[in-house]
């Protein structure tokens, strides 16, 4: 029997990796962490976020949390719940956590963000709204 070659392993290794982030796409309400995600993964949780890192530029912490900082925007967006009850609606189990990171990514809190644009993408298509509002990513927003 042959071993792999590795151009092969690096293959099956980013299948595993989309798999991790596929499942981040899909359960990012539950309460997910690493170690959970990396053992789904057959990886230790260093190796994990190592690999993760190197093929999509960010941790799979930070991909999670951009994850629900997307949702929670469009969920603000829409006004009819409070910061609070987004911030768990997304999966988030920390209030303080869920502003610094919004604040962070978007450039403004929740609760600023929530007041300013939800008249914004009146009228405007879900997702073409998605597509404008999307939060930066690997960087901190720019604060005017």
């Amino acid at each position: 029997m042959t071993g792999s070659t590795p151009a092969e392993q690096h293959l099956r290794d980013l299948a595993r990796l989309r798999r991790v982030r596929d499942r981040i796409d899909r359960e990012y309400a539950q309460p997910l962490n690493v170690e959970a995600l990396a053992r789904g993964a057959h990886m230790s949780a260093g190796h994990l976020s190592r690999e993760f890192k190197l093929a999509f530029g960010e941790s799979p912490y930070g991909y999670l949390m951009t994850r629900r900082i997307e949702r929670a925007m469009a969920l603000l967006r829409r006004g009819d719940l409070s910061v609070t009850d987004v911030c768990f609606t997304v999966g988030c189990s920390s209030l303080g956590t869920f502003s610094t990171r919004f604040t962070e990514l978007v450039g403004m809190p929740p609760s600023v963000y929530r007041r300013e644009a939800a008249g914004a993408a009146a009228g405007m298509p879900p997702c073409v709204a998605k597509q404008v509002t999307r939060p930066i990513r690997n960087q901190e927003a720019r604060v005017p």
